[in-house]
């Protein structure tokens, strides 16, 4: 029915309901009312058949709720999985121990619960009463609000107990349990139906009364000697169940917005909700394992700096595979409060030839072996993880043009496959650099798409093997315009959101500032893709910090690499040496 031929009734600012507190049993039973002889026994009506909530999931993958206000929020999350709703619990908005008692009630009933704010327009909370079609409100606490004629108000005070609860819902609640302060976010988001926890601030818990014997009247119970001023009857709510739970969907929390009402509102839907700090569900290994357990088909993320839906989506499919990367999580570089970060250290080189690094100076047990061991003298140097990491050359720069003309020789993906996957295995990332010659670099990237597909590896270019139609290795130093680069990067992310992948390492090689054109636009927005430039050059200490700076300098904003030369290096860092320049290298490289 329209608002507007419903008519308007005040309800007063504190609602209490003597007789809801006036006839309760021990095991939260009502008891039957006294009749008098003058009074006539009231003829009993069969209970109506309950009636249900309709809930559902937002038809988009992920849904974000700005959630700028408590009451902000209380809304969109009924909007987000209430069609309809019966009853509707209501709360002052600056009243804890309120909202406490109606998320129980909320839950228990499986009905969403509203804010009202007094001294604001009440049109946001009477129109969304309006469009679940409402019949009656639970006002606990000292609710304002002026609700259409035709609607039933139930009140129960803030920190009723189980029995006031459940003779007001008809509902069946749990104990009651005292929430220390801080503690409010977490408990509400573990209530569960059927019977939740009645929720009360410490020290808040109803003290028990003692109810006079039928037998034994006193004074105040003497009967009325005329029906004029017998008090009306207590109004209740309809007879109610809670709907079947919202399925495949998930609710999202992390980025400090953790309004209750709202919570309550998911939970009464039956709604898990998923911790993910810092907004991004791929960023620790508990919220990866949480949403594959829940594979969820949709997301409600509580809060706007979870970013736009559609990268939401992207993030909660790759986290709902439930691959983990080497240190946790599917981020390269997680940057989360109360969690490590992390840092790589590497051998660079190709497989079976010594000549081109130290990783192809030993088979493949022994690399890996050698792999961990230089990276754990690494590990009492920070609080980061130190994660063992293989950067395999797949196409080599050649001195001659060999048969496709490009001088560059591409190795077989079937060769590099087993390092590529006994790595993976252990736990370590992969690298795979590309030296294209005269080809260009996404030509070359696209030749390795399947070892490019597994979670692990990821993807560097080397500019400095990067031809003109005219050049020659070893007679120029190659260089690539950052349209390339931008190129490569767009057709990776893209892959690596196509296939769910997580996070991928992007690498850049640059020694000198011409290696890269027009460096400063190189696009680092793309969140499937981990930017880094690795600084790699060799020679003497001071140089090697000249390079450094000078890179640094005016640079876009991505992730730093460096290289230790063993041999070309005059004298090479070791590992204290190495992290003591700043900033503090996220991959370390040996070659």
């Amino acid at each position: 029915m329209p608002m507007g031929r419903r008519g308007a009734a005040a309800v007063p600012a504190l609602l209490v309901v003597v007789a809801l507190l006036a006839g309760c049993t021990d095991d939260g039973g009502a008891v039957e009312p006294t009749v008098t002889a003058s009074t006539p026994a009231p003829t009993p009506t069969p209970s109506p058949t309950p009636v249900s909530a309709q809930v559902g999931a937002p038809a988009e993958a992920a849904t974000v709720l700005p959630a700028a206000t408590a009451q902000d929020a209380a809304l969109e999350a009924s909007r987000a999985v209430f069609v309809t709703a019966p009853v509707v619990v209501v709360a002052p908005v600056d009243d804890g121990p309120a909202q406490l008692t109606a998320a129980s009630a909320a839950v228990a009933l499986g009905a969403p619960m509203l804010l009202s704010v007094p001294g604001t327009d009440a049109a946001p909370l009477l129109a969304e009463l309006d469009r679940l079609d409402a019949q009656a409100v639970l006002a606990v606490g000292a609710v304002t609000l002026t609700p259409p004629s035709a609607m039933t108000v139930v009140p129960v005070p803030a920190g009723a107990g189980p029995d006031v609860l459940r003779a007001a819902t008809g509902a069946r609640f749990g104990t009651p349990v005292e929430v220390p302060p801080g503690q409010e976010t977490g408990t509400v988001r573990a209530l569960t139906a059927p019977r939740p926890a009645v929720l009360v601030v410490p020290g808040a818990l109803p003290t028990p009364t003692s109810t006079p014997s039928p037998s034994a009247p006193t004074a105040s119970a003497t009967p009325s000697r005329t029906p004029s001023t017998t008090p009306p009857p207590a109004p209740t709510l309809p007879r109610t169940s809670p709907p079947e739970p919202v399925t495949a969907t998930v609710a999202l929390t992390g980025v400090g917005v953790d309004p209750l009402a709202a919570l309550a509102t998911l939970r009464a839907a039956g709604v898990p909700v998923v911790d993910t700090p810092g907004g991004d569900p791929r960023a620790t290994t508990p919220g990866v394992q949480a949403l594959a357990a829940a594979a969820p088909e949709h997301a409600i993320a509580i809060g706007a700096a979870f970013g736009p839906p559609d990268q939401l989506a992207r993030r909660v499919a790759a986290a709902s595979t439930g691959v983990l990367l080497g240190g946790g999580g599917q981020l390269i570089f997680p940057q989360v409060p109360g969690f490590p970060g992390k840092k790589y250290v590497a051998l660079y080189g190709t497989p079976g030839s010594s000549a081109l690094g130290v990783l192809g100076e030993q088979d493949v047990p022994a690399t890996l072996a050698r792999a961990e061991g230089t990276a754990a003298q690494y590990r009492g140097l920070t609080a980061d993880v130190v994660v063992p990491a293989v950067e395999i050359i797949a196409t080599i720069a050649s001195a001659g043009p060999g048969d496709d003309g490009n001088y560059s020789e591409e190795r077989p993906v079937e060769e590099l496959r087993p390092l590529v996957e006994a790595a993976g295995a252990a736990g370590m990332a992969v690298v795979l650099d590309l030296q294209p010659g005269r080809t260009d670099f996404l030509t070359q990237a696209q030749q390795y798409a399947d070892l490019l597909a597994l979670p692990y590896v990821g993807l560097a270019l080397d500019p400095e093997w990067r031809l003109a139609p005219d050049q020659v290795h070893l007679r120029q130093i190659g260089s690539v315009g950052v349209d390339e680069v931008n190129g490569v990067a767009a057709w990776l992310a893209d892959f690596t959101a196509q296939r769910a992948l997580p996070q991928k390492m992007f690498v850049l090689h640059q020694f000198a500032g011409r290696m890269i054109t027009d460096r400063g636009r190189l696009d680092t927005s793309r969140d499937e893709l981990a930017v880094m430039i690795h600084v790699d050059g060799q020679g003497s200490q001071p140089a090697k910090a000249g390079t450094w700076n000078a890179l640094r300098t005016d640079a876009p904003p991505v992730h730093w690499g460096w290289k230790n030369f063993f041999d070309e290096d005059v004298p090479m860092l070791d590992p204290t040496q190495t992290y003591q320049v700043q900033p503090v290298p996220d991959l370390v490289t040996y070659q």
